[in-house]
């Protein structure tokens, strides 16, 4: 029962922090230092990784509409043509990641996975969604429907995804919606791209870890895995459609600011105890 109650924490947790971009990497390695699964190393880092399905299917349920390429109107050939349009796009966009997990793979986590580099992350980006939310107070977005992204910047906004593929603490939601910002994109449009987005890349990345560890679960945990994912998706559900209220009314600058101070936290706190 107490794995059960951890995993709906990390759950919560997970659902908040997937889509506000605050990295959720670097509150997981925090929450993990205090709440522990008592599991095998294997089964934890499987978890972590695979939790994210839950999160990635409120997008799906949130946005069916605009995600599924398939039009049940005989007028439309039965195809949406702007939808296959986008995928092509998140396509273009997934590219340099999945280039660099496929060369690197495994030895990204060695290098880089560990507490300086994630609160670096956290600061750095942190810092940067103020001075891009500065630069742009006064200037109109270019951008302003999924439709009118380009390949070039779905290309870019690709390799800001990148940077969170490598260097974890970044926010892999974080880093494209920088990365949208500064291409020209409305605050609404880099978020909602950045939903799509997740959707190949959980979904491939999660695919990978179970496949890794195999399909040979004790009944705890699938328990545990199935509370974790369920949480996930109910938390986000509420997140999401919290997000994209409050970016019609204010700018990003206070999870920048939030960024710091978790990351001055995370070395704060590793200082203390390692």
């Amino acid at each position: 029962m107490l794995q059960i109650l951890i995993s709906f924490l990390f759950g919560v947790v997970e659902g908040i922090t997937e889509w506000l971009p605050v990295s959720s990497t670097g509150h997981m390695i925090l929450l993990d230092e205090f709440v522990r699964l008592s599991m095998s190393d294997e089964f934890k880092e499987m978890y972590l990784v695979v939790i994210q399905l839950g999160a990635i299917m409120a997008v799906v349920i949130l946005y069916f509409k605009d995600l599924w390429p398939f039009s049940s109107k005989k007028e439309d050939h039965y195809i949406k043509k702007d939808v296959w349009v986008m995928w092509f796009k998140v396509i273009v966009s997934c590219i340099p990641a999945v280039i660099i997990e496929l060369i690197l793979g495994d030895k990204l986590e060695e290098m880089f996975y560990n507490y300086k580099v994630v609160a670096a992350m956290l600061i750095i980006f942190g810092i940067l969604f103020i001075v891009v939310e500065n630069v742009n107070k006064n200037k109109k977005a270019n951008t302003n429907s999924i439709a009118e992204i380009t390949y070039l910047n779905s290309f870019l906004i690709g390799m800001f995804q990148l940077i969170a593929a490598v260097f974890p603490g970044t926010s892999r939601s974080g880093a494209t919606i920088i990365g949208g910002l500064v291409l020209g994109l409305s605050r609404s449009v880099a978020a909602e791209y950045t939903f799509f987005l997740a959707v190949p890349v959980m979904f491939g990345a999660s695919l990978l870890k179970l496949v890794k560890f195999g399909f040979h679960f004790t009944g705890l945990e699938v328990g545990v895995l199935l509370v974790g994912m369920i949480t996930a998706f109910v938390v986000s559900i509420v997140v999401i459609k919290f997000l994209m209220s409050y970016i019609k009314k204010h700018d990003f600058k206070v999870f920048g600011v939030y960024r710091i101070i978790l990351g001055v936290l995370v070395i704060g706190y590793f200082a203390l105890v390692k």
